[in-house]
């Protein structure tokens, strides 16, 4: 049985997703950094200078893992070695958090390098229930769920986003992972609004909020398309969506996203300084 206690042990404080060529720079002064989240799937390995690194930054901050390879909306079973590699990651590591994306990216003995939107229905809602119930009895323990961007909408959705997900944490007892960008990227591209998901959100379940730049682009109709690349400054309007979110959770754990273009140390510590400033003004 997994535990189900608090959503999120996480410091209602800023952290960054870390990445190993800012290892010297974080251990010599994190700033206001005080926890650090890694891809799950970067650390399955059994031994090697990452995972050296890694041992000892756990000893310095609490670790959110966030897988990003489980396909959990896919249609198949979740693969078994995959979920092994993952039991024994959490095993050592003990994270304070473990998430995995509402998405899918395998078909069949195929794996797409993407994080892939599904429909909303009731068939949908079913298999990603079986699939977080196999999670997180492998896991041992509650995970958190997250909200993807979205570039297009189903014709065979029958449920909003939030209520599949308000269902999801009833039936499984998971918690969620709100990326506040990818409600303002997947708002703009859908052309609705990211106040009115806020408001519509289960705000209970919320552990984690992540937080990410996005690439501008247009539509075959000269309409904005916003793409989520985690490779720039999370923007103003971003950052607007936040003091909302936060003014009806109160603090939480906030995560700066920057995979792609990733800058200097510097940079990185001042977006999470901007993060600290927000959540100390709640």
């Amino acid at each position: 049985m997994f535990d189900a206690t608090a959503p999120s042990p996480l410091p209602a404080r800023p952290g960054v997703g870390y990445k190993p060529q800012h290892y010297s720079a974080i251990m010599a002064n994190p700033g206001p950094v005080r926890w650090l989240e890694i891809h799950a799937e970067n650390y399955m390995g059994d031994g090697g200078r990452p995972i050296a690194q890694l041992r000892q930054l756990a000893e310095l901050f609490p670790i959110s893992v966030h897988g990003v390879g489980l396909s959990i909306g896919g249609e198949g079973d979740l693969d078994a070695d995959h979920l092994a590699r993952l039991k024994h990651l959490v095993g050592w590591l003990n994270p304070a958090s473990f998430s995995e994306h509402l998405a899918w990216s395998t078909h069949d003995t195929h794996f797409f390098n993407d994080l892939l939107p599904l429909p909303y229905n009731s068939a949908t809602l079913s298999r990603v229930a079986t699939h977080i119930d196999q999670l997180q009895e492998a896991l041992g323990r509650q995970i958190l769920l997250e909200n993807p961007s979205s570039y297009l909408a189903f014709a065979g959705a029958t449920m909003s986003e939030t209520d599949f997900l308000r269902d999801l944490t009833t039936r499984t007892g998971c918690g969620l992972l709100l990326d506040v960008n990818n409600v303002f990227v997947s708002a703009t591209n859908l052309q609705t609004s990211p106040q009115d998901y806020i408001a519509d959100f289960p705000l209970h379940a919320v552990g984690e909020i992540h937080l990410g730049g996005h690439d501008v682009d247009a539509d075959e109709t000269g309409a904005p398309l916003l793409i989520d690349s985690h490779g720039k400054p999370v923007v103003d309007p971003v950052w607007s969506l936040l003091d909302l979110t936060l003014a009806k959770t109160g603090p939480k754990p906030v995560l700066i996203e920057w995979d792609n273009d990733v800058p200097e140390w510097p940079v990185l510590a001042s977006e999470a300084a901007r993060a600290d400033a927000v959540l100390a003004s709640q």
